[in-house]
C-alpha cells in the first residue's frame, strides 16, 4: 500500500535517499494521479495569499508567483499523464483496480479546481480579467464534472470490485469524496462571470455539491478514525496522510462562507440566515480541525524521529493546511474578528514552510531520478 502513494501501481518507487542507479529519463509508467497533489499544494498557496490579501496587500506578488508555478506544473503534468494513459494502459487500469491507488484519482479534479480558483483570484493582473475569468470558468466546469465522476466511481469500485477492510482504512479514502467540496468552495466566485440565467443553477449546484461531499465525509471519517485507533499508527511513509483529514474540514468552512457570499447577491432572502450559519459551522469545524492538526503533527514528528522517508505523501502537508487558511480567513471576513485573520496568517506561514520543504525535496528527488 505504501508504494502506491509515491507513484502509479507499477514498479515500486524507491524513497528519496536510497541507493540505486539514476535512470536516463523519467519512467512515466510510475506517474500516478497522486502527482496532481503538487499542483493542489501550489495552487492553494496562491489562493491562501489571495484570501489574506485584504489584511496583507503585499501578498499579491507572492500569490502570483505561486499561481505561475501551479500553471507551469500543470503544463508539464497534464501532457505527461496523457502519455502515461496512452502508452501505459495496463498501469492506468491497474490504478483503478488497486484500492490503495484508486483513491488518488480525487487529486486531478481538485488540482484543476484549485488552479481555476487561483487563476480567477490572482491571475487577472498578469493575463487580464477577461481571460482569467474565462480560464477559471473552464477549469471549474471540467473540474466539477470530473469531481462528481470520481466521487461516484471510486466508492462504487470499493463496493463492487475492491477488497478492502475497514480495519485498514486510512485518510486517503477521503480524497475522492472531498473533490466535490472543492467545487462547492470555488464555484460561487464565478457568479459574477456567468450569464444571469445560469447564476441560480451555479449557486444551488454548489450547495448540492457541498451536501454530497459533506455527508460522504461524515460517513467515512468515523471509519478512518476507528481504523487508526484499532490498527495503531500508519506506516511511516503513510503518516503524512493524517493531514488529509484537515482537507474536508477547512474546505467545507471555506465553501460555507463562499455560499453565504453568493446568497447575499443572488438570493437575498436566504442571505440573512446564510451568513450566521456559515460562521457557526465554520467556527465549529475549524475548532475540530485545529485539534486534529495537533494530533497529526505529533504523529508526524514521531514518524520523523523513526526515520520517515520522503515520498509524494509529503504533499499532504500543503493543500489541507491551505484549506484551513482560506477557511479561517473567511471567518475573519464574515465576523470582523481579527483573531481569525491572525490565525489564518499563522497557518499560512506553516503552509509556506511545508510547501518549501516538500517542493525542494520533490525537485531533488526528480533530479536524482528517485521519484520517476
Amino acid at each position: 500500500m505504501a508504494t502506491t502513494l509515491t507513484a502509479a501501481p507499477a514498479p515500486p518507487v524507491r524513497p528519496a535517499g536510497c541507493a540505486g542507479a539514476r535512470p536516463s529519463r523519467p519512467d512515466l509508467a510510475r506517474l500516478g494521479p497522486n502527482w496532481y497533489a503538487a499542483v493542489m499544494g501550489t495552487a492553494i498557496t496562491a489562493n491562501g495569499a489571495a484570501a489574506l490579501r485584504p489584511a496583507a496587500p503585499w501578498l499579491a506578488g507572492p500569490g502570483e508567483v505561486f499561481w505561475l508555478l501551479a500553471v507551469a506544473a500543470t503544463a508539464v503534468l497534464v501532457p505527461a499523464r496523457a502519455v502515461h494513459l496512452v502508452r501505459h494502459r495496463a498501469a492506468a487500469r491497474a490504478a483503478l483496480d488497486d484500492p490503495a491507488t484508486a483513491v488518488f484519482h480525487g487529486c486531478p479534479p481538485m488540482a484543476l479546481l484549485s488552479l481555476g480558483a487561483a487563476t480567477l483570484a490572482v491571475g487577472g493582473r498578469l493575463i487580464g480579467a477577461g481571460p482569467a475569468a474565462a480560464a477559471g470558468l473552464v477549469l471549474w466546469t471540467v473540474g466539477a464534472v470530473y469531481a462528481v465522476a470520481v466521487a461516484a466511481t471510486v466508492p462504487y469500485l470499493m463496493i463492487t470490485r475492491h477488497r478492502v477492510s475497514v480495519l485498514r482504512a486510512d485518510p486517503t479514502w477521503l480524497l475522492p469524496v472531498v473533490a466535490p467540496m472543492v467545487a462547492a468552495a470555488t464555484g460561487p466566485a464565478l457568479l459574477a462571470h456567468v450569464a444571469a440565467g445560469w447564476r441560480p443553477a451555479l449557486l444551488y449546484g454548489c450547495g448540492a455539491l457541498f451536501g454530497a461531499s459533506l455527508l460522504a465525509v461524515l460517513a467515512l471519517l468515523p471509519v478512518v478514525f476507528a481504523a487508526l485507533v484499532h490498527g495503531g499508527p500508519p506506516a511511516p511513509v503513510l503518516t503524512p496522510a493524517l493531514f488529509l483529514v484537515l482537507g474536508p474540514l477547512g474546505q467545507s468552512a471555506t465553501a460555507a462562507g463562499a455560499l453565504a457570499d453568493g446568497a447575499r447577491t443572488l438570493a437575498p432572502a436566504a442571505a440573512g440566515p446564510a451568513v450566521p450559519l456559515a460562521v457557526l459551522y465554520g467556527v465549529v469545524v475549524i475548532g475540530f480541525a485545529l485539534l486534529w492538526l495537533l494530533i497529526a503533527a505529533a504523529a508526524n514528528l514521531r514518524a520523523l524521529r523513526a526515520g520517515m522517508p520522503f515520498a509524494m505523501t509529503w504533499w499532504a502537508y500543503t493543500f489541507p493546511v491551505g484549506t484551513l487558511v482560506t477557511g479561517t480567513a473567511s471567518l475573519g471576513r464574515h465576523t470582523g474578528a481579527g483573531a481569525f485573520t491572525v490565525l489564518a496568517g499563522a497557518l499560512y506561514v506553516l503552509l509556506l514552510v511545508a510547501w518549501a520543504v516538500t517542493g525542494a525535496r520533490t525537485v531533488a528527488g526528480l533530479l536524482a531520478g528517485r521519484l520517476l
